[in-house]
């Protein structure tokens, strides 16, 4: 394809969702409405802004990769991240009559509404979102860097001016308004070149005939072998289950019954999106088996296609990237404003200065994962290694908080410890890492029975979750006094 028609595709692109994110924000008027939309999202936008953030970085380029090297394994993503949303859905949506503002509330809340676990929590749900935010560059820079030639660095920077300028400006509703239009562009798209590369190559004869044998069984167990397999979608499932971008999609959704619905359309749909990249993996394969890095097997089954098409699909792929790193820039900020500007300062910001605040928050926010994406090339490995270490302990946290009120805080962070110890030294350990293919179910079970003991062998919570929900929101609501703003300005004061 030529390289100007996409960089032309490209820039016409990221002018419209610009535009729309500064239409879709004119009326925000509080830190509320920046970072949640005002929670009142209604059920066509939570499912369109989800769809969009499951369809990332890991689960389009990531698994058309995987899938070019080990065929039908290449579903494993799609598969982990569908029963992971469906079981956000049954068990976390009824936490939005609670208004929770991030997660590490949640899991305050869980815990008697202990500071040392929302503290910590807030730290580690930061990082976490930096480390995707990074991850989502990185897919972006790839693409960007194929179609046009750019220099991978410079592309990393390009993509996070990119969806940085939109995002700034619009806020969350931003956030979900362009995620919704880019879910129909990545589904369309990734459709399109599933069915165009099968035929580009002589039909699915031809494909089954290149390809492993091994390749081709269920989900390809026989080549990567049935605990590594099982490893890679527990280690996707357990990240949606305890990504904070997820979170955010119920605290802000308009109520129970919508947030509900919308995960579980999500989930049903990204489990027919799963088929997708595997088939476009496999195709590549076809077309050239010996590429050196197979995150550019999807960039690679695009060369066929005639100008127009290829710039189609190719946009389809930064949809894809571009969506979830805004979604989780947001989420970043919302840990930012609510948990980290409290612990230094003792009280929320002004509601006058909360928008202005969050905006440059997000600055820092794109810069710092802009370095951590200066680091890496490889998306499977960044992402798998980033939840095993990060959100293992996070998602044992939940789970355990949700559904047993014995739960306490010396359980928790016993948790966190165990997780990223017992990660840690898996992935230091080349034969351990070999018989489990990633450190994900090892942590989690360390972090499960270790939080499980410590949790019975301590005192039990004095705080009740009446009173400690109480207390989060008192703390929540409670705001120093308004900054004076000068009369020419006080038409985005925002003072509620």
């Amino acid at each position: 394809m030529n390289s100007n028609v996409f960089l032309i595709g490209f820039i016409i692109y990221a002018l419209a969702m610009i535009w729309l994110g500064w239409f879709v924000s004119r009326n925000q008027k509080s830190g509320e409405d920046f970072l949640l939309g005002g929670r009142s999202l209604p059920m066509f936008l939570t499912l369109g802004s989800t769809v969009a953030t499951m369809v990332g970085t890991g689960s389009s380029m990531g698994a058309v990769g995987f899938g070019y090297s080990n065929g039908w394994a290449g579903m494993l993503y799609g598969l982990g991240g569908a029963v992971g949303i469906l079981l956000v859905a049954w068990w976390f949506a009824p936490i939005r009559k609670l208004r929770f503002m991030t997660m590490s509330e949640e899991l305050s809340y869980y815990t008697g509404g202990s500071h040392i676990v929302k503290n910590i929590v807030g730290l580690l749900i930061f990082i976490a979102s930096i480390g995707w935010l990074g991850a989502h560059i990185l897919g972006g820079s790839l693409y960007l860097s194929w179609a046009t030639g750019l220099d991978l660095t410079l592309a990393k920077i390009v993509i996070a001016l990119a969806f940085a300028i939109y995002v700034v400006i619009g806020g969350y509703s931003a956030v979900v308004w362009t995620d919704t239009i880019q879910a129909l562009i990545l589904f369309f798209g990734f459709i399109l070149m599933a069915i165009l590369a099968v035929v580009h190559v002589g039909g699915w004869d031809a494909i089954q005939h290149a390809m492993d044998p091994k390749a081709l069984s269920f989900l390809a167990v026989d080549k990567l072998g049935a605990i590594p397999a099982l490893s890679l979608a527990t280690v996707i499932g357990v990240g949606v289950l305890a990504t904070p971008s997820y979170r955010q999609r119920i605290y802000s959704g308009k109520d129970v019954s919508s947030v509900r619905r919308s995960f579980v359309y999500t989930g049903v749909l990204y489990l027919f999106f799963s088929i997708l990249p595997a088939i476009i993996g496999m195709a590549a394969y076809t077309m050239n088996p010996s590429l050196e890095n197979t995150n550019y097997a999807f960039l690679f089954a695009t060369s066929f296609l005639p100008s127009v098409l290829g710039m189609i699909v190719l946009i389809a792929g930064l949809s894809a990237t571009m969506s979830s790193a805004s979604s989780d820039a947001i989420a970043a900020v919302a840990i930012m404003m609510r948990d980290l500007y409290t612990m230094v300062t003792g009280r929320m910001p002004a509601e006058n200065r909360a928008i202005t605040l969050s905006r440059w928050m997000l600055v820092v926010v794109i810069g710092l994962a802009l370095i951590f994406a200066l680091t890496s090339n490889d998306i499977i490995s960044y992402i798998t290694k980033m939840i095993s270490t990060l959100m293992s302990g996070l998602f044992v946290c939940s789970i355990l908080g949700r559904f047993w009120n014995r739960f306490n805080w010396q359980g928790a962070i016993t948790a966190l410890l165990a997780g990223a110890v017992v990660s840690i030294a898996v992935l230091v350990n080349d034969s351990w890492m070999a018989f489990w293919g990633n450190p994900c179910i090892p942590s989690v079970l360390a972090s499960l029975f270790g939080a499980m003991l410590v949790t019975v062998i301590t005192p039990a919570s004095k705080v009740s979750r009446e009173e400690a929900l109480e207390m989060i929101t008192r703390e929540r609501e409670s705001q120093p006094e308004a900054v004076p703003v000068p009369l020419g300005k006080r038409a985005t004061g925002n003072a509620r």
